[in-house]
């Protein structure tokens, strides 16, 4: 897939960069980091600019958040409480766990999506249930924006600075992203254990 990207980039170029970022952003397995620092490695050998390449890959991260925003608003949040009414009992789901979730990330959901934009994985699929609970859509733009823009700048000047090594940042990045990978399987392991010895406790 590497081959295939640095390829890609250097035949189309910015508007290589936005397509895959924006690709990175609907599909999270595409790897951003090898978009990003090869993209900042590029403006050391190419015409592409620093500040060209930071504008294409967020405005292609930023359509590709606001996709997967539009797909959590037609799911919308009366499907999925139907969704949660009729398979509850099967998966051990209330409707008053869904009100605290939903009412969690009202209160919360901006500054979640800021961060989120740091965590692989999380960074494209949290802009689902902000479509799901009908986030104000100027203040997520705002929000996925900035978080985009910071770790846009971020591998695109590590790119830029290491040159020719910039596959050290990948290899580097890609250890972070296991080691978030790790962290998220933990969580989801604990919560899913204190789910079930709630559901126990209340039988």
């Amino acid at each position: 897939m590497e081959v295939w990207i640095t390829h890609f980039m250097e035949k189309f170029g910015y508007w290589g960069i936005a397509f895959l970022i924006f690709l990175e952003n609907v599909f999270p397995p595409i790897p951003s980091e090898i978009i990003l620092t090869f993209g900042g490695f590029m403006t050391t050998k190419s015409d592409l600019s620093f500040l060209g390449v930071t504008i294409t890959s967020t405005i292609g991260s930023v359509l590709g958040a606001i996709v997967l925003y539009g797909i959590g608003a037609w799911i919308g949040e009366r499907n999925l409480y139907r969704f949660v009414n009729r398979y509850g009992k099967i998966l051990r789901v209330k409707t008053q766990d869904l009100d605290k979730t939903i009412g969690w990330f009202e209160k919360y959901g901006y500054w979640t999506i800021f961060f989120c934009r740091f965590v692989p994985l999380l960074r494209s699929l949290i802009s689902i249930p902000a479509g799901l609970t009908r986030m104000n859509m100027p203040l997520f733009i705002i929000f996925t924006t900035i978080g985009t823009l910071i770790w846009n700048i971020v591998l695109i000047y590590l790119g830029q600075a290491v040159g020719g090594n910039w596959h050290t940042i990948v290899h580097y990045m890609d250890i972070y992203s296991r080691i978030i990978y790790i962290i998220l399987a933990i969580l989801i392991i604990f919560v899913i254990w204190k789910w079930l010895k709630r559901s126990k406790k209340n039988k």
